[in-house]
């Protein structure tokens, strides 16, 4: 993926700065990366590095060259790929200071030259409680943007598991970056600190599902954001935490009975078992979980190991 993306990079740096429209031939012959021996490998490389920039936003267009215009070549506008004035005030590049100081990559805070070329200064600050890590294995990350734009199915092992997944999008919860996809049993949601041995298929691989909301899915409780076997748990909530249990949930359970004696009962789907066992246990001895035995017993087991 790396050299996808140095390919892709070099390829933007020379329609920057060419001036003019130049051919797929000159590309081939000028931009590293591309294969100069065979044809058919160059024309599907460039078909789908046009693809991608475009995806991207980047105004790529196709026009024609030379004073006979019969050839087509490729150009972008720089005028309408540069970013106009920022102008900003000094609350914004405070704003902006402070947003590349708490998102980190690789646990590295974001350099402070892209601030300073807006007409910022670099400022002080303690800012390192709300650091957030957005992980270190970069390039996982984004292999799974290519092929979930793309549209190439991925395979990994997820813990001790081999999944294929559908992927249709990425996102940040809860200091930990999220894929969302689907397979043969629903939509799910995977941690990529916990994906190894990814690889992908052919482009065009799967057909996106317009009713899968990356962000609702992303939004679920924290039980939901895991890929584990599902399994529904009931649990039974006090009289008098009742109505903030179920207020705690987000959504509506799976089943909810109101009980004569002013206790709840609700079932939920759980794909995550260390987040709901944390949940539950956040109502002490208000909430009781009545199913699956085993994931009550885990819940048993995980208080004795604590005590």
């Amino acid at each position: 993926m790396r050299n996808v993306l140095e390919r892709i990079l070099n390829l933007l740096a020379f329609l920057l700065t060419a001036n003019r429209a130049v051919s797929a031939e000159e590309i081939r012959h000028t931009v590293a990366g591309y294969d100069r021996e065979n044809d058919q490998a160059f024309q599907r490389m460039f078909s789908r590095d046009k693809d991608m920039l475009r995806r991207l936003g980047i105004p790529l267009e196709t026009t024609t060259t030379g004073s006979l215009e019969i050839e087509y070549g490729y150009k972008i506008d720089p005028d309408s790929y540069r970013l106009p004035e920022t102008d900003l005030s000094d609350q914004e590049r405070a704003a902006l200071w402070f947003a590349a100081q708490v998102v980190r990559i690789g646990g590295q805070p974001t350099g402070a030259d892209a601030i300073l070329k807006l007409g910022g200064s670099q400022l002080e600050s303690g800012l390192e409680p709300f650091a957030a890590n957005l992980g270190s294995d970069v390039d996982v990350l984004a292999d799974l943007y290519s092929a979930s734009a793309e549209h190439r199915l991925v395979s990994f092992h997820y813990g001790e598991s081999k999944r294929t997944v559908a992927p249709h999008g990425l996102g940040h919860r809860r200091g930990h970056w999220y894929l969302v996809g689907s397979t043969d049993r629903g939509t799910r949601v995977y941690r990529v600190d916990r994906i190894s041995d990814l690889s992908s298929g052919e482009a065009d691989g799967f057909v996106r599902d317009p009713d899968i909301d990356v962000g609702r899915e992303l939004d679920t409780q924290p039980w939901e954001a895991g890929s584990e076997e599902p399994v529904t748990a009931t649990i039974r909530f006090t009289p008098e935490i009742a109505w903030w249990a179920e207020r705690r949930l987000g959504r509506e359970p799976l089943e909810r009975v109101e009980r004569p004696d002013g206790s709840l009962d609700v079932s939920i789907e759980v794909t995550n078992r260390a987040a709901f066992i944390g949940w539950v246990l956040g109502f002490t001895d208000q909430a009781e979980v009545l199913g699956p035995p085993a994931l009550r017993q885990a819940i048993i087991e995980h208080i004795a190991g604590a005590a």
